[in-house]
């Protein structure tokens, strides 16, 4: 029998993107296929191993109607999901898929039961890994043909050029879709990025939805 490595499940409100304040189920699965200098899920050593059968059960028992797949990195548990995702439809949930936009592939087997994708861009100067510009590229033209928006960590040591790169893979699918500059929270400390204004006015100049969101979850002390 297939079974996912979960480190938790729960419910909050969203902490994160456009649909901050919104209660939701989050299940969290274990691993990631990278290695963000900025990432706290990676230090998560502790999991349990669901069935389909036992998530789909754990999720109804929240009684939100919205489910966030988060991580880690949930496309990497792809062929668990596609037992698990269309019994949840059947059953009425809103399916919410938080990524960080490398997997194409892995999103494509599971495209026909998503509603949201939230998809991160990786910023090499923020989080000190190497550049995935053309993951993120290839990803995003294939996230667009559903509802999608993007975010991305901003640290003191993020590069304008970075940003500008960022951008320019967003407009090239669609200038309309959100993109979110999140700053890095270290415990309930949103870390002071001088140049916030500076990506604010590259990203509004060739974009129509730029915000600047910080993790309002770690802020407010909840999961």
């Amino acid at each position: 029998m297939l079974k996912a490595k979960i480190v938790e499940i729960f419910s909050s409100i969203q902490g994160e993107g456009s649909y901050l304040g919104q209660a939701q189920t989050f299940v969290r699965f274990y691993g990631c296929n990278l290695n963000c200098a900025f990432c706290d899920e990676q230090k998560k050593k502790r999991f349990e191993e669901y069935s389909a059968g036992e998530l789909v059960t754990a999720v109804i028992k929240k009684k939100n109607k919205v489910v966030s797949f988060t991580g880690g990195e949930p496309l990497l548990y792809a062929d668990f999901l596609k037992q698990v995702l269309p019994e949840l439809k059947k059953k009425g949930f809103v399916i919410y898929l938080e990524t960080n936009g490398t997997l194409k592939n892995k999103l494509l087997e599971i495209m026909d039961f998503l509603d949201i994708i939230s998809m991160d861009i990786k910023l090499p100067s923020s989080t000190k890994d190497r550049p995935l510009w053309k993951e993120h590229r290839d990803f995003l033209k294939e996230a667009a043909k559903k509802e999608v928006f993007v975010k991305s960590v901003i640290a003191k040591d993020t590069l304008l050029q970075d940003i500008k790169k960022a951008v320019a893979i967003i407009a090239g699918v669609n200038k309309r879709i959100f993109f979110i500059l999140q700053p890095v929270t270290i415990g309930d400390k949103i870390q002071k990025i001088k140049s916030y204004k500076r990506f604010m006015e590259e990203s509004g100049a060739k974009l129509d939805n730029v915000r600047f969101i910080p993790q309002a979850h770690k802020i407010l002390g909840v999961k």
